[in-house]
């Protein structure tokens, strides 16, 4: 038994976001008061070098624990490989009314429809730059949702621009069922106009800045084959440089009839594994090894994150698992991987 094992009861005893509010809280003052320091560092397990990165563990932190990058070094010490941040907007904006978090915890699975609650890139950066990590940092960019969709593509590239010199790769997020016509960027056409933009900014920014920093593209699970080939072949004509599979799904054919299960938002967890697992199967299948593939959603234990490394994912991701497993997860998971 863990100490989060009889922690769970109480924290679940409490509203979600409260919850998860506290957890953080306490996480940031466990940091403050360099309590982390006598946590045990995660074992070695499978060092690598994706996107021209050294990944010092292949086992990171989904985006959207730390919209805010608030503790990072206290997620760093928790023995993640990378940590990835946000989503974050050019704009504060406080995200969909409360309640939007809910547990459903016979499936394994939460629901939320946070919708990009965030305090806007200039904050985020100011608490990158105050945190020690010099480690993998990830920071996932999204657009506000008072933004158009016609001018979708210039809230991206106001946070690209933004993000670029403190990231070691950006994300970017058309994927979240939470922000209104968001997954429409997924089209054929307007991905295609979409990833354009990003690769010429990004050129212009790695000649700025003098370095080269990765672009990736956050997907959702709730794509047909024909989709995702298209995205792949996408991907692939426009060279970005990695893909995420996937976000949280619509589905709500793995926990029908549980209490919560019909919450509008995306359901994470255990219930989108085998989505999520099959997307990435099919990326890797269309890719043929073109580029990377970071595997996220519903990875509860280390057997879970070897179905997705042998489905063809590079890195995994955490997130949901952790409010059910535990920060002990990440070592469970580096050790299942060494």
């Amino acid at each position: 038994m863990t100490p989060y094992s009889l922690l769970r009861p109480l924290l679940f005893q409490l509203d979600a976001e409260l919850a998860h509010d506290l957890s953080l809280a306490s996480l940031r003052l466990a940091e403050r008061l360099a309590l982390l320091k006598l946590y045990p560092a995660a074992p070695a397990c499978q060092p690598r070098r994706v996107m021209g990165i050294d990944f010092p563990n292949p086992v990171g932190l989904a985006a959207g624990l730390d919209k805010n990058a608030r503790v990072i070094d206290g997620m760093a010490a928790l023995g993640f490989g990378f940590i990835e941040v946000g989503t974050v907007t050019p704009l504060p904006q406080p995200g969909n009314p409360k309640p939007r978090l809910f547990r459903l915890p016979e499936a394994q699975g939460i629901v939320n429809r946070f919708g990009f609650n965030n305090l806007g890139v200039d904050q985020l950066l100011r608490n990158v730059e105050a945190a020690k990590f010099r480690g993998v940092l990830g920071i996932n960019i999204g657009k506000n949702f008072a933004t158009p969709m016609e001018n979708a593509v210039d809230d991206y590239l106001i946070c690209l621009r933004k993000v670029y010199p403190h990231a070691s790769y950006v994300t970017v997020n058309i994927s979240s069922p939470n922000t209104k016509n968001l997954r429409a960027l997924q089209e054929k056409e307007a991905l295609s106009s979409l990833l354009q933009s990003l690769k010429q900014a990004q050129a212009k920014l790695a000649d700025r800045y003098g370095k080269y920093v990765p672009v990736v593209l956050k997907i959702a699970p709730d794509l047909s084959l024909e989709q995702i080939h298209e995205i792949a072949d996408l991907l692939m004509a426009h060279k970005m440089d990695g893909v995420i599979a996937s976000n949280t799904t619509l589905s709500r054919d793995a926990v029908q009839g549980l209490k919560h299960a019909d919450q509008a938002g995306g359901l994470s967890g255990a219930p989108v594994r085998e989505k999520s697992t099959w997307v990435i199967r099919e990326l890797a299948q269309r890719l043929q090894g073109s580029l990377p593939i970071i595997g996220v959603g519903g990875i509860l234990s280390g057997d879970d994150a070897l179905a997705k490394m042998a489905a063809g994912a590079d890195l995994v991701q955490l997130y949901s698992g952790l409010i059910y497993q535990g920060p002990g997860l990440v070592h469970d998971v580096c050790r299942k991987l060494a």
